[in-house]
């Protein structure tokens, strides 16, 4: 695959590929493309993503079913909190039959790792998930572990609980590439979803989805996504819209350098899904919101003043030059 060349044909199998995988795990939910796509988008871009929305919507099944449609290995960690760094990352044990201690590994010895209710576990248990998001590789006993790649972590969290969660530091938020919004369904998906899960009594029993896609085929569509071309001046475009968040007026605490790459990275995977192997504007600008919108710390006279983030950075589009072409 290191000969890849991203020509019109290589395109349009990375389109069908996506489309296969999208079309796949829809079969398990109505109503929720376009947090679908994000989420793809980041797996393919090589990052992380945080779910946020209300009990439900069915964070944990779109995982699952994208878990499902993939043939990689999966794990889960329900947060919770007693949850220990251990029984996320492992721990060495005594073998009492050999008198020498072994390896156990954690779930996050996996491919696909979903951190569910992330937030409701304390600080040094989110904080066992900071080497193995950035570095992928877990230290255990002073001894480090390379993980198996592709690895993606895929947290959740309830934005409206807030008894017994742990907001999660900023230095962590920091490494999930997007946060991403689930909404209610629409008035036609919701009746949709109704009438799915009320006609049969086995409905409850969903059967395991077809597996679409393997290891090769996230590594060729990574591979690929990473040639789309970009022109400097779309990466300027890119940077000035994390530059201004950090001079912008309402806001206390900008982006980081971490939020212009990961602009870049998923507006080229975002141009690969639309068909194209270069990166428009429209693309960066498709991408702001979910890239953006968990880096940035609002003022206290915006919050008082009703501002939200998505409004704010919606005006920062609107202001940035978009680069002509």
């Amino acid at each position: 695959m290191s000969d890849l060349i991203l020509d019109t044909e290589a395109v349009e199998l990375c389109q069908k590929k996506i489309k296969l995988l999208q079309s796949n795990v829809s079969q398990l939910l109505v109503g929720q493309d376009e947090v679908l796509e994000q989420i793809i988008i980041v797996l393919l871009a090589g990052g992380h993503v945080l779910l946020e929305g209300v009990p439900g919507l069915g964070k944990t099944l779109m995982i699952r079913a994208l878990a499902e449609s993939i043939d990689i290995d999966y794990k889960r960690v329900q947060f919770t909190p007693d949850l220990m760094p251990a029984d996320v990352t492992g721990h060495s044990m005594l073998n009492m039959s050999s008198g020498k201690f072994e390896i156990r590994k954690g779930p996050a010895f996996t491919h696909l790792l979903l951190a569910d209710e992330i937030n409701r576990a304390p600080a040094k248990t989110q904080a066992a998930l900071l080497e193995v998001m950035q570095e992928y590789q877990i230290t255990i006993d002073g001894q480090s572990y390379a993980l198996d790649l592709p690895f993606m972590v895929m947290a959740t969290q309830n934005p409206i609980d807030n008894e017994g969660t742990y907001p999660l530091p900023e230095a962590e938020l920091d490494r999930f590439m997007m946060k991403v919004q689930v909404n209610y369904p629409s008035f036609t998906d919701e009746i949709s979803l109704t009438l799915a899960n009320t006609t049969s009594i086995s409905q409850s029993i969903k059967k395991p989805l077809a597996k679409v896609l393997d290891i090769q085929d996230i590594q060729y569509l990574r591979q690929a996504a990473a040639q789309v071309i970009v022109d400097e001046k779309i990466v300027e475009y890119a940077v000035s819209i994390v530059r201004a968040s950090r001079e912008w007026n309402g806001i206390a605490h900008g982006a980081g350098v971490r939020a212009s790459i990961a602009l870049i990275q998923t507006a080229k995977v975002k141009a690969l899904m639309q068909g194209y192997d270069f990166v428009m504007p429209e693309q960066i600008q498709n991408m702001v919101l979910p890239v953006l919108r968990h880096r940035i710390i609002l003022s206290a006279e915006q919050e008082i003043s009703g501002g939200s983030i998505e409004q704010v950075l919606t005006d920062i589009i609107n202001k940035v030059p978009v680069p002509r072409q």
